[in-house]
């Protein structure tokens, strides 16, 4: 698959089925975020696989209600970085934007190989740490959720959730995120 492929592809559904989760796939998802660019090649994240169905369970305690769909993942990847770790430059953080370019190396290996990775922002940080026991200094910067689409839509979905499941939600168009040059109202050059 080439890169245009898999962000076309790539979709952050919710109706999940169990699978396998090997250590080969962990270590091959793992090298794939490694090899993003990070400033002066700090490489300031840190990934932790859950996977083992005890753990994974007791991670699945973390979740809100408007995260049931996510129980039926296969596996959480929680995703952590902490400041000192990265550049800061003329108080500019690097850390969070060197730790999203990796998830994203991750996620478009996940829709290479035909999976789901559903970055999410609810959860309990707190219950996350103490699960996978992170060091106090680390910030818990998301959970994916991974597993295999299911084709029947999971009935812990909500209506929205439903219709994002069918349709791909809408992307903003261009003149709203996009500018030539400078930063303006839209209206070009």
């Amino acid at each position: 698959m080439d890169v245009s492929t898999a962000i076309e592809s790539r979709r952050a559904y919710r109706s999940l089925e169990k699978m396998e989760i090997t250590e080969d796939l962990i270590r091959i998802l793992a090298l794939s975020a490694s090899l993003s660019p990070s400033c002066f090649n700090n490489q300031p994240w840190k990934f932790v696989f859950v996977h083992k169905n005890a753990v994974l369970e007791e991670l699945k305690t973390a979740l809100p209600k408007g995260n049931d769909w996510a129980r039926n993942a296969s596996m959480i990847i929680a995703v952590l970085s902490k400041q000192s770790d990265d550049c800061i430059l003329d108080n500019r953080k690097y850390y969070l934007l060197d730790t999203g370019m990796a998830v994203a190396f991750l996620i478009l290996k996940v829709a290479e190989l035909g999976y789901i990775a559903h970055p999410i922002a609810g959860y309990n940080p707190e219950i996350v740490k103490k699960v996978i026991k992170s060091p106090d200094d680390m910030e818990i910067i998301t959970l994916i959720i991974f597993g295999k689409h299911r084709k029947e839509i999971d009935p812990a979905l909500s209506e929205k959730q439903r219709h994002d499941e069918i349709e791909r939600p809408v992307r903003k168009s261009f003149d709203e995120y996009a500018y030539f040059n400078k930063f303006s109202n839209g209206t070009g050059y």
